[in-house]
């Protein structure tokens, strides 16, 4: 991929290789930055099974290169029945609880959107991205340790990593997610941010065979996303690899502390996850006896307790999970952390940014601009998943208020008002703003 002959004069350096840092790399190189991305695995890759991006995300892929955009559209997977092509959900009531065994899943509501349901697979995606990604941009096996400047404020950054080697960058982009050593290198390792916090929900996440599924649950629920809702739990189901098989993801909400906060997984076994979805219907039973008999349980971090006061120092900057760290119930974290690389894009490379010291300025318009929408999505994701699960003050089983907040709280996160491209013009024109009067 060839550079934008306008080249600015510094250099930036993404820690972290995901989702987040390569679009951010793709983007920043095909406007003529120069960039290099540190990965502290041996090469590209994501954890995690499916995904999927709202509409304001695909907006954002557009907006950062279109190779990206045609990246997603080569590997994601839509609901498969025409009929469904912009449902996101169907959700079902799928408790029965101890008096009843429900057969079936019951039908509540539809949510749809422009977009639809558009599952992929992250680490499928992420190596379309790495096709696109610029020659020699990564650098891997690189762990940071520290991260200090080499003389006055005006100085380079100096990177050191843990294997004993170090480099030397004009700025420093954390990318580098959920546990990002960057955000812990900006606030101090003691700072309440340092850490994410256990939302007490986990998951068991499984992949099937789709004509194992449709055996289990018919086609129209093994073809088509669906939600199944009950008390404590929920478990969300969308085909991925072109309609080839489902991915199934069953959330559990409990009350005992997650025992390794290191480890953001811990070994199961299938029949864990059938004890804790008792109670469900055989629709649900059915899908989780088709998993692997022995499953990684996931547990769900997030950033909410305690947000970072900051996304930039100096010339340092966290973005995409480093800043605003979530869980997955909206569907949008990848789609947030792909809005942030757009913005951040679109700032260093306007024409009012010249030199590496009017970085500082763009870092401090990315937070003005982006920290509000960033807490925003954390806490309603948080929110929105106690819905999921009836465990939502005001709203409890009651199927028509759950519609309602989980159509409302959609819009703001990614519905037909959210606009990327005007979010990026008033960054810019913010930023300008900011440099004029320095």
């Amino acid at each position: 991929m060839a550079p934008n002959a306008s080249a600015k004069d510094f250099n930036l350096a993404i820690i972290g290789g995901g989702i987040a840092g390569l679009t951010l790399a793709i983007a920043l190189h095909s406007r003529g930055i120069n960039v290099t991305i540190y990965e502290q695995a041996p090469k590209f890759g994501e954890i995690g099974a499916g995904v999927s991006f709202s509409p304001n995300a695909v907006q954002a892929m557009k907006i950062c290169h279109d190779g990206i955009y045609q990246s997603f559209e080569k590997v994601c997977t839509r609901n498969q029945w025409p009929e469904k092509k912009k449902v996101w959900f169907d959700f079902l009531d799928a408790y029965g609880g101890e008096d009843e065994q429900l057969e079936r899943s019951t039908l509540k509501f539809v949510v749809s959107n422009s977009l639809g349901q558009n599952g992929v697979h992250r680490a499928t995606f992420l190596d379309e991205l790495v096709k696109i990604a610029p020659e020699g941009v990564a650098n891997f096996g690189k762990r940071l340790k520290s991260l200090e400047q080499s003389g006055d404020a005006n100085s380079k950054y100096v990177l050191t990593f843990e294997d004993g080697t170090s480099a030397e960058a004009d700025a420093v982009i954390g990318c580098d997610g959920i546990k990002s050593k960057t955000r812990q290198l900006m606030h101090g390792p003691d700072h309440p941010c340092a850490q994410p916090t256990y939302t007490y929900k986990y998951a068991y996440r499984g992949v099937v065979p789709m004509a194992q599924a449709i055996k289990a649950v018919g086609e129209e629920r093994a073809l088509n996303s669906c939600m199944h809702l009950g008390l404590n739990g929920h478990v969300l189901t969308f085909p991925v690899n072109h309609g080839e098989t489902l991915n199934i993801v069953a959330f559990r909400t409990t009350d005992k502390p997650w025992e390794n906060s290191e480890r953001l997984t811990a070994p199961a076994h299938r029949d864990d996850a059938l004890k804790d979805f008792a109670g469900y219907s055989n629709d649900v039973l059915g899908l989780l006896k088709l998993t692997s008999e022995n499953l990684d349980v996931w547990a769900i971090f997030d950033l909410g307790k305690n947000p970072p006061p900051t996304y930039t120092k100096g010339r340092v900057a966290i973005m995409g999970d480093a800043a605003h760290a979530t869980s997955p119930h909206h569907g949008a974290g990848a789609g947030l952390c792909i809005e942030d690389s757009a913005v951040m894009a679109e700032l260093l490379a306007d024409e009012a940014v010249k030199t590496s010291r009017d970085i500082e300025a763009v870092f401090s318009t990315f937070h003005e601009v982006r920290k509000e929408r960033g807490l925003n999505l954390v806490e309603s994701s948080n929110r929105i998943g106690n819905v999921y699960e009836w465990r939502a003050e005001g709203v409890g089983s009651d199927f028509d208020k759950m519609e309602e907040e989980i159509n409302r709280r959609n819009d703001v996160i990614g519905g037909e008002d959210v606009d990327v491209s005007e979010m990026c013009k008033q960054a810019r024109s913010k930023l300008r703003e900011k440099l004029a009067s320095s």
